[in-house]
């Protein structure tokens, strides 16, 4: 089976697509032929991606969706269903940032984190999981980070979250299989993207956010939308249960399994002389 004919005429869900990633893979899963079920808070973005499928020849269903809403989510998977028919793969992509220390982070600020990275990959996947089960050929795959693999200073709301999402995937990954249900599982962990998430994210009082932003756009985002679609796409296909995208991430993951918490002190000297 080649790669694409794991996804032509499957019906893909895709969170988070109006920019980035998830509209990398949108357009990806486009070309192989899939029926996409795509949405974002932002409209505009969404329907800018939707134009772009479209004339990339697929069928489209977009809706605004904001995933930290358990219920509008629950209501969303039915009304793929109803729509399609049947619904084969979810991709927990959306997901927002934070930067700040704990001693400087208010507690709303790390709930709105955990609320859309976490709950929100637990929503969608709760949502559509049945009707995965139900088409006898589902997919689950749920984008975590680098940052669900490696702790850093500065990040511990956002690396809750991701850590959060990699426990529970890893464990629903071996659920389906001891269960022998039709639905494989996937957890993602993008290294440095070129995507809008730093300069869109929010920062603990104190913190300049465009200069942070800016170092990140220019010093980590590493690698485009495309590529991180295109790796995730082959990983799923092959049916990997985890797949890291960059070099950065393969090297970071090795580095953290062979120094165990001896990383931590390394990780913290490497923020305190290079980080903004």
């Amino acid at each position: 089976m080649s790669n694409d004919a794991y996804f032509t005429g499957k019906v893909c869900v895709i969170t988070g697509a109006g920019s980035g990633i998830g509209r990398a893979l949108a357009e990806n899963l486009s070309r192989r032929g899939a029926k996409l079920a795509l949405s974002d808070i932002d409209t505009e973005g969404l329907a800018e991606t939707v134009r772009r499928c479209e004339a990339l020849g697929a069928q489209v269903k977009s809706d605004r969706l904001n995933v930290a809403e358990r219920e509008a989510v629950l209501l969303y998977a039915d009304e793929v269903k109803k729509h399609y028919g049947v619904v084969h793969q979810i991709y927990n992509n959306a997901g927002i940032a934070f930067h700040g220390e704990v001693v400087d982070s208010q507690f709303k600020d790390i709930e709105r984190i955990m609320d859309v990275d976490f709950w929100g990959v637990v929503n969608g996947t709760k949502a559509f999981l049945p009707h995965l089960i139900e088409s006898g050929a589902g997919h689950v795959v749920n984008v975590s980070s680098l940052f669900g693999l490696i702790a850093v200073p500065g990040q511990s709301a956002y690396n809750a979250a991701k850590f959060a999402v990699r426990g529970f995937t890893e464990s629903l990954r071996q659920e389906m299989m001891a269960r022998k249900q039709p639905v494989k599982v996937t957890c993602v962990h993008p290294g440095g993207i070129k995507t809008a998430v730093a300069r869109n994210a929010t920062y603990a009082e104190g913190i300049d956010a465009k200069q942070f932003a800016s170092f990140f756009d220019k010093q980590l985002a590493l690698h485009t939308p495309e590529m991180a679609a295109q790796t995730i796409t082959e990983g799923v296909a092959k049916g990997h249960g985890r797949v890291l995208i960059g070099w950065e991430a393969k090297a970071l993951d090795l580095f953290v399994r062979t120094t165990g918490s001896y990383y931590q002190r390394i990780a913290n000297l490497v923020n305190s002389r290079f980080l903004p």
